[in-house]
């Protein structure tokens, strides 16, 4: 299991496993939530990278989450009931909305991701789409609209391009900033992923 360490529950948001997984959870922000006292939400990553279905939905704040596995592309949430729902291959962004919502960033995002898949560039190009920081509107209520923002107490700490080319070699790069938006460091972690030739 590749991932990040959530040092207060310990479970993860983002992660691969080179038996050929992939899971990734954000927050569903809704009116009243989160909650205090409920389960942490990184346990369906780990759960799901070390192969097991993720279990106790029902006890958790509303959230978003892909599964990715042999058998194909999944998304989870829970709120405002359970979904679980196979996506189809294309390009698909991934929000703190409900599934299906068009919020400004995630379309800039897949713009970018559909771009960059087309012209074969550099992750330089993808962290790039991460760093965007063109808001929707000068109202300040819409500093959260961007992709990459910028806030002492609620903003950009980490953008993450998990890369894997069609002989299953695998790259994981994570590029970390301060409250500022500056980078303070990077690391790149290799991994294979299955049912390609070596």
């Amino acid at each position: 299991m590749i991932a990040g360490r959530d040092l207060e529950a310990g479970g993860t948001w983002l992660g691969v496993s080179e038996a050929g997984r992939f899971a990734l959870v954000t927050n569903l922000r809704v009116p009243g939530y989160p909650k205090a006292g409920m389960a942490s939400r990184g346990s369906l990553v780990t759960d799901w990278l070390r192969g097991r279905a993720p279990a106790g939905i029902e006890a958790m704040n509303p959230f978003n989450l892909w599964l990715a596995g042999p058998d194909g592309l999944s998304f989870l949430g829970n709120h405002p009931e359970r979904q679980d729902l196979p996506l189809l291959p294309g390009v698909h962004g991934l929000s703190n909305g409900a599934l299906g919502d068009r919020w400004f960033k995630t379309t800039r995002l897949e713009a970018a991701l559909a771009d960059w898949l087309e012209r074969g560039e550099d992750p330089e190009a993808l962290f790039a789409a991460l760093g965007d920081r063109t808001t929707q509107s000068p109202d300040p209520e819409d500093g959260f609209s961007s992709i990459f923002i910028v806030n002492p107490a609620y903003g950009t700490r980490c953008s993450t391009v998990i890369l894997v080319d069609a002989e299953g070699s695998g790259r994981i790069i994570e590029r970390s900033f301060d409250a500022a938006g500056g980078v303070t460091g990077e690391v790149s972690v290799a991994f294979r992923w299955p049912g390609q030739a070596a």
